[in-house]
């Protein structure tokens, strides 16, 4: 019989002849430890209105935000001429809204009760244009951080990249992985709910070849990112050196993580170890699902691609980053982000 079993590199289903509730009461007590990471203080599991993310609907809610100029009302998603403006259905609206503030492409305006544009949107879609039209590979890999993360409105993502790590699972394993979490940590979602956000996550990385004929036929935008295959026992997970994903965007994560990291901890700290680079829940390693030797070559160009302002120790037992620059790491972030476009278009 299949169980559901915990390690230090997360969550398995094995065969085993342990009591399975002895199983299911020590899952369920780690799941309820799960922390998401900062500002999430309340995990979501809905919003995208069953709808995978397509190509050009975070360039449409940037612009229809940005014509308002610092901020839009909050009526820009949801006044009776949005689905002309927008030419999609009212649900399609709505799902655009939810995937535009999950990418930070849009952030919600609390002090004007309304929009404004967001980091990410800024050096997509903004004055200095980085991929306007979602093309690059670095664009790919860098909603997929945001989504799997920085989980700010994808606790599905989180979960499914951080905590299932058999390389074959099915969809209905992750519904009832995240059933513990939701039960333990009284934050539970219908059955119906959690479906249709795993149903939306898997599509958002299978391509359509692979699913139902009578499913909408319009490709999401993050299979080429060949995270996860659709098999004959379900989901795949592929991890290894991901050619694709540029060494910069594995830098803006890891840089990512390491503000995350420090805010979880409560205190600053100048290194940060291979170990939790590679492994931690939310590290970069973990969501891209690259391997330790993939993770440590990246490393060892670290100096390079920031300009010194992180350094690399692989010696004498000793690996780690240190950070070492003058400014800021948001500044860095940003820098090494937009260098991202420079060298690898898609």
């Amino acid at each position: 019989m299949s169980r559901l079993q915990i390690s230090r590199k997360g969550y398995k289903l094995v065969d085993s002849t342990s009591s399975y509730t002895d199983q299911l009461e020590t899952i369920t007590s780690l799941m309820s430890n799960i922390v998401f990471p900062p500002p999430v203080k309340k995990p979501t599991f809905s919003g995208h209105e069953t709808f995978p993310l397509r190509q050009l609907w975070l360039r449409k809610a940037y612009h229809e935000v940005a014509g308002h100029g610092a901020f839009a009302p909050k009526t820009v998603f949801a006044d009776e001429q949005s689905i002309g403006r927008f030419g999609v259905g009212k649900n399609m609206v709505s799902s655009i809204r939810h995937w535009a503030l999950a990418c930070d492409v849009i952030v919600e305006d609390q002090q004007n009760d309304g929009y404004a544009i967001g980091e990410i949107g800024s050096v997509l879609f903004g004055e200095k244009a980085c991929d306007p039209y979602l093309e690059s590979n670095a664009t790919l890999w860098l909603l997929h951080w945001m989504l799997a993360g920085r989980a700010k409105r994808s606790a599905t993502w989180y979960i499914l990249f951080n905590f299932v790590q058999n390389q074959t699972f099915t969809q209905q394993e992750v519904i009832d992985l995240i059933s513990l979490y939701g039960s333990d940590s009284k934050a539970a979602r219908s059955h119906s709910t959690l479906t249709n956000d795993v149903g939306v996550c898997l599509k958002c990385y299978t391509s359509i070849s692979t699913r139902s004929a009578n499913e909408d036929l319009a490709e999401p935008l993050l299979t080429d990112l060949g995270l996860l295959v659709s098999n004959a026992n379900g989901f795949h997970f592929h991890r290894g050196s991901q050619y694709s994903l540029p060494d910069q965007i594995f830098v803006f994560a890891l840089l990512d993580f390491w503000q995350i990291w420090k805010s979880n901890q409560g205190f600053n700290q100048a290194t940060l170890a291979f170990n939790s680079i590679a492994h931690d829940y939310g590290s970069p390693g973990r969501v891209f699902k690259l391997d330790e030797d993939s993770v440590g070559e990246r490393l060892s160009k670290i100096s390079e691609l920031t300009k010194g302002a992180l350094e690399w120790t692989d010696s004498s037992g000793l690996r780690q980053v240190s950070f070492v620059g003058k400014d800021s790491i948001d500044v860095l972030k940003m820098r090494v982000l937009r260098a991202a476009y420079a060298n690898h278009a898609r």
